[in-house]
């Protein structure tokens, strides 16, 4: 195990997750102006060929047991890692997340260091290091394939029937110049009388909502504010050649009992708050959740709110294209995460099933927890212009060295989970998740 020297592993998630935390163009600036080696796994999955990194300097290796740093991009098997090393990757532990506690306690049991590219911010908390807007971008192709394929099913075709899964378009170019092509179409054919007004409501206002904004936008699209849905809605003589969105806000989405809102009320108690997005579901045709939720919070849409939608025989809304993707979460229906292949399932609030595909009674939920693999070479390529520039350090830095030793920026320092195989003082929270695991059978 040499310092100076980074791996960069084959992601096994599954067989669409062809990403990875560089790309050659990265690795050049490495090798070439920092001295850096970098190792790098073979994989007949990543976007970017073997050969590409080779000529970009990196070393091709079997196994990564030289690196004391290793990078990845999402969560590593736990027989897959190794002891003393410090790891690089969305690890997604830092809400507590049951399935990944078993990965964190062998890093703790490895004596391992632990750095979560999700909580790389800068001094005000703003994340710096994150795939988020291109899981915008998949997630709104996708949700609009849902959508097109869910009217096919019921016998209404559109233009949108045509829209292909984001991973099935040669790039992200190529999938806005369609959606742009079925736009046009919708603006001079219009859509079918009974569906208008169509109508896309977007929660959120960070990078993931900006990259759904720019896919719809391709759309004949017209901006309205959540009041006027009710009149939307109810206006049969509104232009059918247009498609209307909307942004849900936080005051949009949650409230008080008494009616209420202050976003720092809400900060500190989250349990006073609940939601109100059953005021505007029932005229929206597709939901994009983009919001960040953490337990504690409320559910944004609950079962509650599908059962009394569903029980009036098939609603307007049709899909919901949970990019956030926590499982029994801000959806409540998003009941389980899919991937691209199999990216929905119909969810019944009337008796809890959720059967795979676009047909059935209920809602359409998408709910592909690794959306941005789906554009791999452009999202690598982002992720990696975000991640290089704090490479060089990281690579010379001694991880042997105790915390407050550590030269590192403070970026990174705030990222680091595990060290040395103990939570650092800013997760100390992960005592009580690891806990259960240890009672449920855990180490």
């Amino acid at each position: 195990m040499v310092r100076n020297v980074l791996g960069i592993r084959a992601e096994t998630k599954n067989r669409w997750e062809r990403r990875a935390p560089l790309a050659p163009g990265h690795v050049s600036q490495l090798v070439a102006a920092h001295g850096v080696r970098v190792l790098i796994e073979p994989s007949p999955l990543r976007v970017f060929p073997l050969e590409e990194y080779v000529a970009a300097g990196a070393e091709p290796a079997r196994d990564l047991s030289e690196c004391s740093v290793i990078l990845g991009v999402k969560e590593i098997p736990v027989g897959a890692l190794l002891a003393g090393r410090t790891y690089l990757y969305f690890a997604h532990v830092i809400k507590g997340q049951p399935e990944n506690m078993p990965a964190l306690a062998r890093h703790l049991e490895l004596g391992n260091t632990l750095v979560d590219y999700e909580r790389v911010t800068d001094a005000q908390g703003r994340r710096l290091i994150f795939f988020s807007r291109h899981a915008g971008y998949a997630g709104a192709i996708d949700g609009l394939w849902a959508l097109g394929q869910r009217l096919a099913g019921e016998g209404i075709h559109t233009p949108l029937s045509d829209v292909r899964r984001a991973f099935a378009y040669s790039n992200l170019d190529e999938a806005l110049r369609h959606l742009t092509e079925i736009g046009n179409r919708i603006r001079r054919f219009g859509l079918p009388e009974g569906l208008a007004p169509l109508v896309l409501g977007v929660m959120g206002g960070g990078s993931v909502a900006q990259g759904v904004w720019e896919v719809i936008s391709r759309l004949p699209l017209e901006r309205v504010e959540p009041e006027e849905l009710e009149e939307l809605s109810a206006d049969g003589d509104r232009p059918r050649n247009l498609v209307y969105a909307v942004t849900f806000r936080r005051p949009h989405r949650l409230a008080r009992a008494d009616g209420g809102f202050d976003p720092g009320e809400l900060e500190a108690h989250p349990e006073r708050y609940r939601s109100i997005m059953d005021r505007w579901l029932p005229h929206l045709t597709l939901l994009f959740n983009a919001v960040y939720w953490e337990p504690g919070q409320p559910r944004l849409v609950t079962r509650e709110h599908l059962r009394a939608l569903v029980a009036g025989g098939q609603p307007r809304l049709r899909v919901i294209a949970d990019i956030t993707c926590d499982v029994n979460g801000s959806i409540e229906a998003t009941v389980r995460a899919t991937d691209p292949g199999n990216p929905v399932f119909t969810y019944d609030p009337l008796t809890g099933e959720a059967p795979d595909g676009v047909e059935g009674r209920g809602v359409v939920i998408l709910a592909v927890d690794n959306l941005p693999c789906e554009l791999p070479a452009e999202a690598t390529r982002h992720f990696g212009d975000q991640l290089v520039r704090f490479l060089p350090a990281v690579a010379r830095c001694d991880w042997t060295a105790p915390l407050e030793g550590l030269d590192l920026p403070g970026e990174i320092l705030r990222a680091v989970i595990v060290h040395r195989g103990e939570l650092t003082p800013a997760y100390l929270h992960l005592e009580e998740p690891l806990a259960r695991f240890g009672k449920a059978g855990g180490p």
